[in-house]
C-alpha cells in the first residue's frame, strides 16, 4: 500500500501526527486547568480558616469533658474551701444573681471521707435557677447539691427573685 500510494501514506501519517499533537495540547491544557482549579481552591480554603480560627477550647468542647481537675484542689482543707465558695460565687454571678451569705463546713459528717461542704443563701430569678444549677453540677471541679431549698417571692420589693437556701460539696483531693 505504501509503494502504490506514497501520498495517501504521508497524509495518513500527517494526520495521525496531528491527532496525537491535538490530543497532548489538550491534556496539558487540562491539567493546567486542574491546577489553577486547586490552587483556587486552596486559597479559598486558606482564607476561610485565617476568618475563624478553630480554638482548642472550641474543638475540644465537642468531646463533652469539662475541663479541668474532677476534684477540689489545694494543699490544705481550709483552701480547698476557698475553691468551693469561689466556684459557686462565680457561677452566681454569671447568672447575675446575688450572694447573701455563705457558710463553709470543714469538720463535718462528710469531712472524713474528704469532702468539703458549703452552704449559700442566694437570690436568683427563677430563669436563671436551672442555668446556676446546671453550672455548678456540670462544671470542674465535680460539685454535688446536697441541699436545695427554694422560697418563692413574697411581694414586689424582692424584683422577683427567689430566695435559694444551697448546699454544695465535693471532694478534695488528696495532698501528694
Amino acid at each position: 500500500m505504501l509503494t502504490r500510494y506514497p501520498r495517501g501514506a504521508v497524509a495518513a501519517y500527517i494526520a495521525l501526527v496531528g491527532l496525537f499533537a491535538v490530543t497532548t495540547v489538550q491534556t496539558v491544557f487540562e491539567v493546567l486547568r486542574s491546577r489553577a482549579a486547586a490552587v483556587s481552591a486552596s486559597d479559598i480554603l486558606q482564607t476561610l480558616e485565617s476568618r475563624n480560627p478553630v480554638r482548642p477550647s472550641v474543638a475540644r468542647s465537642d468531646t463533652g469533658v469539662p475541663m479541668g481537675s474532677p476534684f477540689l484542689e489545694g494543699p490544705t482543707v481550709s483552701v480547698a474551701g476557698a475553691t468551693l465558695l469561689q466556684r459557686v460565687l462565680s457561677a452566681t454571678k454569671r447568672v447575675n444573681g446575688n450572694t447573701l451569705s455563705s457558710q463553709v463546713d470543714l469538720q463535718g459528717p462528710q469531712s472524713k471521707s474528704g469532702f468539703v461542704s458549703a452552704t449559700f443563701n442566694l437570690e436568683v430569678t427563677a430563669t436563671s435557677l436551672q442555668m446556676l444549677l446546671y453550672d455548678i453540677e456540670a462544671g470542674m471541679p465535680f460539685l454535688f447539691v446536697d441541699q436545695l431549698v427554694i422560697q418563692a417571692p413574697t411581694g414586689t420589693a424582692d424584683n422577683g427573685k427567689l430566695r435559694v437556701v444551697l448546699g454544695v460539696s465535693a471532694q478534695r483531693q488528696a495532698a501528694k
